[in-house]
């Protein structure tokens, strides 16, 4: 798993396009509508190369070969009393490492992440009854509710989200 700076980002947006477009096929709810061209899934990530440059966004990536098996990024708030808390955003496994324990791998990595950057508080929303919820329930992850018809599944389907933070240990801030 290597932490990707924005040069990195740029190196490996082909693979992490290839991952999201996998994953948004699969039908993960992660902000995107099938059918996800390449194109625009490379345009995405290519964008996400200046929040990394400025500090307001973390990504990690764990490549294998030419492909990124599975990816996780922190958003950093940029408002001064917002500054204890990140949110974690786009973790996703490719279709074919599900099951092997990458999801919670990358949550951790995230979270210790965030703790030694000063973090004390992290934030995430995810569809209901996803199995990307009962990744989070299980890594100690705590639900505050669900807004129905929050966001769009892949196929057009509105579902519910759930939130969920955890707090993490205070440490001294390095961000």
């Amino acid at each position: 798993m290597i932490r990707l700076d924005a040069t990195r980002l740029r190196g490996h947006a082909g693979a992490l396009a290839d991952l999201l477009t996998g994953t948004v096929h699969a039908g993960a709810s992660v902000g995107f509508l099938a059918p996800l061209g390449r194109a625009e899934a490379l345009a995405w990530w290519e964008e996400r190369a200046a929040d990394v440059a400025a500090g307001r966004l973390a990504v990690w990536a764990v490549p294998d070969g030419d492909r990124v098996l599975g990816t996780v990024s922190l958003a950093f708030p940029a408002k001064a009393n917002s500054r204890h808390r990140a949110e974690l955003v786009k973790l996703m496994v490719h279709p074919d490492a599900r099951g092997r324990g990458l999801g919670r791998r990358l949550l951790a990595t995230a979270e210790d992440a965030a703790a030694a950057a000063g973090i004390t508080l992290l934030h995430l929303d995810t569809e209901t009854d996803s199995p990307a919820e009962r990744l989070y329930r299980s890594a100690g992850w705590t639900p505050v509710g669900a807004i129905p018809d929050y966001a769009a599944r892949p196929d057009g389907v509105l579902r519910p989200t759930t939130l969920y933070y955890k707090r993490l240990p205070a440490t001294a801030p390095t961000r």
